[in-house]
């Protein structure tokens, strides 16, 4: 990736603190991108004792991780602290007069719910310490996507899930054409193909990845509107080459007219690819006195 289209971690930051208050009410995409991925939990067998939402944002998918797996706890990690802070406030609320209320929200080793604050290029957790890592929508805010999987891959414990979604190439697709002859700066951030994210997978050293597509389509009225959506949930141009002043009226104008062509039933649609993906953390290979396997390869030219 290069220099210009690498984000800006602390603009990131920055970003999704201002955003965290009102994100719930303008996040319609990654609720229901979460909703869609709970649902497909239905095929997975797993009881992990510990579940970590990494990227959690306001932690949208606590509940729903906790009543699917009632004997669970989850850690919700964002790089934002009032987002985790959010995240925190959706602990539940049994009913604490009886015994078995306490024991539902004390769950086993603690309160069911803990928010940290972190990234997920560098999780502040053990290693082998989840049974299951669950990333809605946040992987695309990394510089280094194969070092977020490798962390992940860390934290997760041998016969683990790692179940993600995030966006692929063909996102913003129209915004980025009508940002493309208006100046020379970044507008729109890359965005990974999902066989690369695939492959990136396996050379972290998961097993058997399944990743599929679906496409999305929201539509505005203009382009200030598709705009004000972006920035209600912290997700405006973050990248390193993007204009260092705003954009003026005569700059905005030009965008808009760009952006015209597009437009459907009175409509501008905004495309987001969404990639789904899952992957497991195998087993180690024990030879047969119990020993583990380690495979040697010879080095190149040798």
């Amino acid at each position: 990736m290069s220099d210009a289209l690498a984000v800006d971690k602390r603009m990131v930051r920055r970003s999704f603190e201002r955003a965290a208050a009102g994100y719930d009410a303008a996040a319609v995409l990654q609720n229901e991108v979460c909703r869609r991925m709970l649902a497909r939990l239905d095929y997975v067998k797993l009881a992990p004792a510990t579940i970590l939402d990494a990227g959690s944002g306001t932690g949208n998918a606590v509940n729903g991780l906790l009543t699917r797996y009632p004997g669970a706890r989850v850690i919700a990690l964002d790089l934002a602290l009032a987002m985790a802070r959010h995240a925190r406030a959706r602990r539940p609320r049994p009913a604490l007069s009886t015994v078995e209320g306490w024991l539902a929200f004390l769950g086993r080793g603690g309160p069911r719910l803990a928010a940290v604050c972190g990234d997920i290029e560098q999780l502040p957790l053990s290693s082998a310490c989840a049974g299951m890592i669950w990333s809605n929508l946040a992987i695309q805010w990394s510089n280094d996507p194969p070092r977020a999987f490798a962390e992940m891959h860390r934290v997760l414990a041998p016969g683990g899930l790692l179940m993600f979604s995030t966006f692929g190439p063909d996102t913003l697709k129209e915004l980025r054409a009508a940002f493309r002859s208006v100046d020379a700066h970044t507008h729109v951030h890359r965005f990974t193909d999902m066989h690369d994210v695939g492959d990136r997978l396996v050379a972290c050293g998961f097993a058997d990845p399944v990743m599929d597509m679906e496409i999305v389509t929201l539509t505005y009225a203009d382009v200030r509107e598709l705009m004000r959506d972006l920035k209600a949930i912290g997700a405006h141009n973050m990248t390193r080459g993007r204009p260092a002043t705003l954009a003026g009226k005569s700059l905005f104008a030009k965008v808009a007219q760009n952006y015209e062509p597009a437009r459907r039933a009175g409509r501008l649609p905004a495309t987001f690819e969404v990639i789904y993906g899952h992957a497991w953390k195998p087993q180690p290979r024990l030879s047969p006195t119990g020993r583990p396997v380690i495979d040697i390869k010879p080095e190149k030219g040798s």
